[in-house]
């Protein structure tokens, strides 16, 4: 794969997602689905943190720029199968999350923000690394089928970010 034309690159797997469904409410579960859209490793921060990439490269990198918009278009449908998953489980699907019986609302200090390509392109990849991780854990703990479908789902789409991401430090040797 190369990053030479980001309209030709493949953002999300070509699998469909599952349907989104519970086989019962599980406020632990719901919990967990809220730090993914709104904890500090979560879709909402990867979602933002994309966005700025996109301004940041946009003037001397445009192929770049589309890159972070297309792939940020991608984590906003898992935040929003975060969002139902959370609520059908039985929270309040805010972009928060939960510490306890406190919310901690999310913050776009969460990000680290760089203008440097080099350390913009990594911190990219971490990102997707730690969400991938994350899903992964969740998927070993909990019990609901549907669940864990969803997340092995939407950890295909984050592996196919990896790939991109580390393609793009390849090609602009970073």
């Amino acid at each position: 794969m190369s990053t030479s034309n980001a309209d030709e690159i493949l953002y999300a797997s070509n699998e469909p997602y599952p349907e989104i469904q519970i086989s019962q409410k599980n406020l632990r579960y719901a919990r967990w689905m809220l730090d993914n859209m709104g904890g500090s490793d979560s879709e909402m921060s990867t979602i933002s943190l994309y966005i700025y990439n996109n301004i940041i490269c946009g003037e001397n990198f445009q192929e770049l720029s589309n890159i972070f918009k297309k792939i940020s278009v991608v984590e906003m449908h898992h935040l929003k199968i975060f969002g139902k998953l959370s609520f059908l489980l039985g929270e309040n699907p805010r972009l928060w999350t939960k510490r306890g019986n406190r919310a901690i609302y999310w913050t776009p200090n969460y990000n680290h923000y760089t203008l440097e390509l080099s350390r913009l392109m990594h911190n990219a990849l971490n990102k997707e690394l730690m969400a991938i991780k994350k899903y992964e854990q969740q998927i070993c703990a909990i019990k609901q089928e549907n669940i864990v479908e969803n997340l092995k789902r939407i950890i295909q789409d984050e592996k196919i970010h990896v790939s991109i991401l580390q393609q793009v430090i390849i090609d602009y040797h970073l």
